[in-house]
């Protein structure tokens, strides 16, 4: 992916309802990811933090007479927009843009930056399809609506911050699904995305559904973001999460997607750019998400056992 990384923290929780995930990019950072990084055979850069300002600064229903129910649009929409300028300089100077979040919203920013230049496919590691838009959303938190921005559905439609054009829905697979509301559940079966859920990693193994998704997300795109929300894992594994669901992947199999991911780039050179989210210190045990979350990042980037 790159020789040098550059670290790009965006300490943003205006997305959730959850206190605590703002301080998830310099929980990452404590748990030696740059460290880890290097052992992986690259060079970390940090560009530090984006100023965000803290929720309780703002008001969170500015928008909902004109947008629905989405809590803090005004808010998110102001950190994409510099979130999407930092990822693009980043690719123009060369550099792979790491994402540290804050909120799975800043996901929409990550891949608006990563799509200027490039047609877009992506992996979305998570239990939760966010998908739903500012209509369907049963809690107006925005961090259960970023796909549903990047592909401009509903009010996001005439959002340029939101909606990236270059992003097509049928080069999108999400790996892990488990928890999925009703309406939610009927956007993504009426979609042309592509859905690998936990059953699916239980009858067929993780590497065989990593390598499929990366076949989805690379047909007739020019590279792929891959977005690892720490809800993936199980919660007995990954416990500091905002949104917490049983059944979630196992540890060893959360570091084979990402060793997967890894050795697909390695053959065809393909991850353009990465975030990884959702990471709350307040409800971890022991930093022990942060450190997952640097470990899998690191597996992403080449790291190995020998």
């Amino acid at each position: 992916m790159g020789t040098t990384v550059r670290i790009i923290g965006a300490p943003m929780d205006y997305g959730t309802n959850r206190r605590g995930v703002d301080m998830g990019p310099s929980a990452i950072r404590y748990a030696e990811l740059a460290d880890r990084l290097e052992q992986a055979g690259v060079e970390p850069i940090d560009a530090g933090d984006l100023s965000i300002p803290h929720a309780e600064e703002r008001d969170p229903d500015s928008d909902q007479p004109t947008r629905g129910d989405a809590k803090f649009l005004r808010e998110v929409a102001d950190v994409s927009i510099r979130l999407s300028d930092r990822v693009a300089e980043t690719l123009a100077d060369g550099e792979f843009p790491l994402v540290l979040g804050g909120d799975h919203s800043v996901a929409i920013g990550s891949m608006h930056g990563s799509a200027r230049e490039a047609d877009l496919g992506a992996i979305w590691f998570d239990a939760h399809a966010d998908l739903n838009t500012p209509a369907t959303s049963p809690s107006g938190n925005v961090h259960g609506m970023p796909l549903a921005a990047v592909l401009g559905r509903g009010a996001f439609d005439d959002m340029e911050w939101a909606n990236v054009p270059r992003v097509r829905e049928d080069a999108i697979a999400y790996v892990g699904l488990r928890s999925i509301d009703e309406r939610e559940r009927e956007l993504v079966r009426d979609s042309d995305l592509t859905a690998f859920t936990m059953s699916d990693i239980d009858e067929r193994g993780m590497t065989a559904v990593v390598e499929d998704a990366l076949a989805i997300a690379t047909d007739g795109t020019d590279g792929v973001h891959v977005s690892l929300d720490l809800d993936w894992v199980d919660p007995k594994t990954a416990p500091g999460v905002g949104t917490p669901v049983r059944g979630g992947v196992t540890y060893r199999e959360a570091h084979t997607a990402l060793e997967t991911v890894s050795e697909y780039h390695e053959r065809d050179d393909v991850v353009r750019s990465m975030d990884v989210v959702e990471v709350n210190p307040i409800l971890d045990e022991g930093n022990e998400t942060a450190t997952i979350a640097a470990e899998l990042t690191a597996s992403a980037f080449g790291k190995r056992i020998l």
